[in-house]
């Protein structure tokens, strides 16, 4: 016979041979001796644990032709046992559902199924991998699986029970194997290395052991690989076979890492490099080495979880006790988050030599404050819309201080408030009789700011209307409607016209929510006829209470009223009342200069109305007055009223 490799040769025979399965050898060796039998087992758990080595102790138990009856101890010797170990007994079937997976494979062992052993007393069907049979082939194999003939058990063998019908899984008799322990395979190995000479000192024994992590199958090829090895095989020959990297050179690169020497960090990791070790490789070892430290750091008396020597473990403990637990934990996110780059990459020692940068401690102390800086960074971007938000806020305040020189005269607030006519009037009545004079310089200083603050007034009112819905209320308050005042809290818009403003008046609650939406707050607006000539704003802009000496002050400048702007400061000195007329109307001369004249006006409504197919008003009342001329003259006056189109205009 040609050679065999180790984990055939030493393949367990009998249950009592089952290396750390003992609860499940007892189970079945009971059952075996009790004649009680089940029709189906489900073997389920890690490679290499002893599955089907067990599916077949089994079948030479159940055909052994040493005993009468299936018992726990098959002989070994017999043809049965033979033809079971090496796989010519007919009765024994083992199917690889991996290439059997159709519902035709699972009908024709149905029907095999049914006839009678022929050397055997009972057929055993080893499905291996029996995840790996579609849904229908497994529904197929329901029925016979919980009622087979007499003479026919299955043994289902599976690494992912999870794939598995739960109703396939209720017909067996489920067994999980568990992974090896350290201990026991140890000695198995070391049992098997003095069977076949193989010269291996003990740690390498415990390291094959540990690499395997519970796969004895695994540990016996690794063990039959160190064989043909020079004599003796230590623990840096397993390192070297493995391909992963010394755990000594690990523990010397964690320790230049801790010690914040980058210099002896990139000569280690670039020596390792040199002989050959990948850097992926590089990374997932010195990350499973941050995860032996954490462990060595919290639970020194647990070797059994770390694949290390003793002597190694022992150097870890001391070691890991003077690092703080973050650094690990961070240390540990930093190279998991760094092997997505390191796979990418056409550079790989470049990013591992960048990475075992930022491992050390005076990287790691920089980059918190830096994401400490960082995240107020961010928070900045957040202002900017505060700010877009509230232009106009700083603005009443810049009037203010211009008002507070005339604070010993009158009381400063009321001239930025929204009724501004009320406390200008009081103001100059106060303070004419003791000095007339100062009087004068202060009706000019009040005018001045209105072109600095009258600016920011058309950005903001630019910004509302672009935030007014729908388009029909935007182009309305675009052509016929501007910002006189906005304090903050309460906002005064002028329409040109008083027709427009009994419609303006129905979309004043999307004039407000575009002022809640820019500026993120509850914003008052009031509508006003603004932008005419003066004498007819005049009436409009003054209230009740100041009227007796507005009305008198109108009647003596009542021949001019074309240009009051330009009259205030000449009446300023003969009469008191004459400074109110530049301070009610302040905003409107520059708004008057931006309106077009009334030829444009007329074209800008027509577009208007022809935008929302509704009907054309005619805004002027020198219009109105021409119109009425004329339908008396032709007869008509009588037929439609004058005043009726600009009532009712849909829009």
């Amino acid at each position: 016979m040609g050679y065999e490799p180790l984990h055939h040769k030493y393949r367990p025979q009998t249950f009592t041979e089952l290396v750390g399965q003992d609860a499940i050898a007892q189970t079945l060796s009971h059952a075996l001796e009790q004649q009680r039998i089940a029709p189906a087992y489900l073997f389920c758990g890690p490679r290499g644990t002893g599955k089907t080595s067990s599916a077949r102790i089994l079948a030479k138990s159940l055909n052994c032709l040493t005993q009468g009856q299936p018992d726990p101890h098959p002989c070994g010797q017999c043809d049965v046992c033979r033809g079971i170990s090496n796989g010519s007994i007919l009765d024994i079937v083992e199917i690889d559902a991996a290439s059997n997976t159709g519902v035709d494979n699972i009908r024709e062992l149905i029907e095999r199924a049914q006839f009678a052993p022929v050397q055997c007393r009972f057929k055993v069907y080893v499905i291996d991998e029996c995840h790996m049979l579609s849904t229908a082939a497994f529904n197929a194999l329901l029925k016979t699986l919980e009622e087979p003939p007499e003479h026919v058990i299955f043994v289902l063998a599976t690494t992912d029970p999870q794939r598995v019908l739960p109703t396939i899984i209720s017909r067996c008799q489920r067994f999980d194997f568990r992974r090896i322990p350290l201990e026991a395979m140890v000695s198995h190995l070391q049992a098997i290395a003095q069977q076949e000479s193989i010269d291996i000192t003990e740690e390498a024994v415990r390291l094959v052991a540990q690499i395997a992590q519970g796969g004895l199958r695994d540990a016996q090829s690794l063990l039959d690989q160190l064989s043909l090895l020079a004599p003796p095989i230590s623990a840096e020959k397993v390192w070297d076979l493995v391909g992963a990297v010394p755990e000594r050179d690990l523990l010397e690169l964690v320790q230049a890492i801790a010690t914040d020497d980058g210099v002896t960090t990139l000569d280690t990791v670039r020596r390792l490099m040199d002989r050959g070790r990948e850097p992926m490789i590089v990374l997932q070892n010195l990350a499973g080495f941050y995860r032996d430290l954490i462990i060595a750091k919290t639970a020194g008396d647990r070797a059994d979880l770390v694949p290390v020597t003793p002597p190694t473990w022992a150097a870890m403990k001391e070691f890991s006790q003077s690092l703080p637990l973050s650094l690990l934990l961070t240390g540990q996110k930093t190279l998991r988050e760094a092997e997505t780059q390191l796979r990418n990459t056409t550079q790989p020692r470049l990013w591992l030599e960048v990475t075992l940068m930022n491992l050390l401690p005076s990287a790691q102390v920089n980059v918190s404050p830096a994401t400490g800086v960082g995240a107020p960074a961010r928070p900045p971007s957040r202002p900017p819309a505060s700010t877009v938000a509230t232009p106009s806020p700083p603005v009443p305040p810049s009037p203010t201080p211009t008002a507070q020189p005339a604070a010993p005269t009158s009381a400063p607030p009321p001239p930025v408030a929204p009724p501004p006519a009320e406390s200008v009037p009081a103001a100059p009545v106060a303070s004419s009789p003791p000095s007339p004079s100062p009087a004068s310089p202060a009706a000019p200083a009040t005018p001045a700011p209105a072109p600095a603050d009258h600016p920011d007034l058309v950005a903001l009112w630019a910004q509302v209307i672009a935030q007014v819905k729908p388009m029909g209320t935007r182009a309305l308050l675009q052509q016929q409607g501007h910002l006189i005042n906005y304090d903050g809290k309460a906002a005064r818009v002028g329409i040109r016209s008083d027709k427009l403003l009994k419609m303006a008046q129905s979309k004043l609650p999307n004039i407000e929510a575009a002022f809640q939406q820019l500026l993120n707050q509850s914003v008052k607006v009031s509508l006003e006829v603004a932008g005419a000539p003066p004498a007819e704003s005049a009436p409009v802009v003054t209230p009740a209470p100041p009227s007796p000496p507005l009305q008198s002050d109108r009647s003596s400048p009542s021949p001019p009223p074309a240009a009051p702007p330009e009259s205030a400061p000449a009446a300023s000195e003969s009469a008191p009342p004459s400074p109110p007329p530049p301070a009610i109307t302040r905003p409107d001369p520059p708004v008057a200069q931006h309106w077009q004249s009334a030829s444009d006006l007329d074209r800008a409504v027509k577009s208007f109305a022809e935008f929302f197919n509704g009907q054309i008003v005619d805004l002027s009342d020198e219009a109105d007055q021409a119109a009425d001329k004329q339908r008396k003259t032709k007869g008509k006056g009588s037929s439609k009223p004058s005043s009726s189109p600009g009532k009712d205009v849909p829009f």
